[in-house]
């Protein structure tokens, strides 16, 4: 299983990866990082990320009015504190010459944590690439 600093070198072997970040999205920190970023560097990328995230949490046409956001995982009527269509796997932004994925990291603890990769959009392949970061954060634990 492998660690950050390796989870984020297997995010750059992504084809047409330019950065990724590991950010806290309760704080908008970044956890760690590898690669460049384009205007204002890795924390001004995690910061608007994290402001992407938090507005999708906070937006009911997201998560439903009858529910809390799907990324507080508060019960269902199981008890089991996912009903189906809760977690959220990642959000797509793309742009002229540039794709941005963020994946929501799966931890056995309270953490909210999201892999942010910046993808040149002429070199990758936007399936593939998601795929890619799902099998890589599905691996990941924070050591």
């Amino acid at each position: 299983m492998p660690g950050i600093d390796e989870s984020l070198q297997r995010a750059m072997a992504i084809t047409g990866a330019r950065g990724a970040n590991l950010v806290d999205f309760t704080s908008g920190l970044v956890v760690g990082t590898v690669g460049e970023w384009p205007y204002g560097g890795a924390d001004a990328a995690a910061a608007g990320a994290t402001e992407m995230v938090r507005a999708a949490r906070d937006n009911a046409a997201f998560v439903g009015p009858e529910r809390s956001p799907a990324l507080d995982r508060s019960p269902d009527a199981d008890g089991d504190g996912l009903g189906k269509g809760d977690v959220w796997e990642d959000i797509v932004l793309t742009a002229g010459d540039r794709y941005h994925l963020l994946r929501f990291v799966e931890l056995g603890f309270d953490a909210r944590f999201f892999l942010h990769v910046w993808l040149d959009r002429e070199q990758s392949n936007l399936a593939m690439a998601r795929l890619e970061l799902r099998r890589l954060t599905d691996e990941l634990v924070l050591r």
